[in-house]
């Protein structure tokens, strides 16, 4: 399959290979040897990976697993600070050119469905879309009336983008009612009418093919590696921190709460943050499969078409 482009003048744009996949299929070790083939840096697409401190549990590559290739946009941010898709897309524009300008090839590597899809689909973010007055409503009525009630607004609205966002991500809810109020348009005609700006880059995006329960089995072996390694420890530093809504809401660190509160066992909490990283892996599989642009090809297979790149 070709490279995906969306320009007459493809010369002039930066090319950019992608590796999605669900966590825990091995897109950092396949991101790591894509970027020593191609003679590349790794540009993170994942949004816990973005705060300090939090090493264990987001599963942040160390510095063997890099094995001396520069990754970009990751431990850059403390626990209390959030951290936009609209950030992210800025932030990893920039580092695609500053890359591609130093000849080199930018690897985007993560299972951040909004953050792949910022770049790939080529979304704008307007800051017409935002209003501060709005922004603080919405959020008051979340807290006086629950998550639930605010994702019932956007049902009304906008059935589709309630649909495709859960109740939980009370971020991405809040962004989609605020800008069905102020512009008029659902999120997928807004995303629509994005893409009708010039291209950044030409992408070529893949999705890591793995056997469900080999993923699972994986899921299982890291929770038991990061339990091993510190995680109970780092998760109390981190939520002694008072942790912003996004980091407090990472998998592995949530589900220790009621274990230091004395209320579940700490296997109860483990099975938590399995079966919580589980469903996430569920949820990114789902995010991805619907984007026409992933090409699903197994680990192996990946690395062959890269080597022809």
């Amino acid at each position: 399959m070709p490279l995906i482009i969306r320009s007459h003048e493809t010369g002039k744009l930066p090319n950019v290979i992608c590796i999605v996949g669900p966590t825990a299929s091995g897109k950092t070790g396949l991101g790591v040897a894509a970027s020593e083939m191609t003679g590349g840096e790794v540009i993170s697409a994942d949004s816990m990976q973005i705060y300090k401190y939090m090493d264990i549990g987001t599963a942040k590559p160390t510095a063997t697993e890099m094995r001396g290739i520069r990754h970009h946009l990751i431990d850059f941010l403390d626990p209390h600070e959030d951290y936009s898709v609209v950030q992210y897309a800025s932030d990893a524009r920039k580092t695609i050119t500053d890359i591609s300008k130093r000849g080199k090839t930018p690897v985007l590597v993560g299972g951040t469905g909004q953050y792949v899809s910022a770049l790939v689909d080529n979304i704008s973010f307007d800051e017409t879309e935002s209003d501060p007055v709005l922004h603080a409503e919405l959020e008051q009525f979340a807290r006086d009336n629950g998550p639930h009630a605010l994702h019932e607004m956007l049902r009304e609205i906008d059935p589709e983008a309630a649909a495709n966002i859960h109740e939980n991500n009370l971020k991405r809810v809040l962004r989609a009612v605020e800008m069905r109020k102020l512009t008029g348009l659902t999120l997928s005609a807004r995303n629509e009418k994005s893409r009708l700006r010039p291209v950044f880059a030409r992408y070529r995006v893949f999705g890591i093919s793995i056997d469900r329960a080999e993923l699972y089995e994986r899921i299982d072996r890291r929770v038991d590696a990061m339990l091993e390694n510190g995680l109970i420890d780092e998760a109390r530093r981190v939520l002694g921190m008072d942790p912003g809504r996004t980091a407090s809401q990472a998998i592995g660190y949530k589900e220790l709460v009621p274990y230091f509160s004395g209320e579940v066992s700490l296997e109860a909490a483990a099975d938590q943050i399995r079966q919580n990283t589980r469903n996430y892996a569920k949820r990114q599989l789902t995010w991805f499969r619907r984007c026409k642009w992933v090409e699903w090809l197994t680990a192996s297979e990946i690395l062959g078409e890269i080597s022809r790149v």
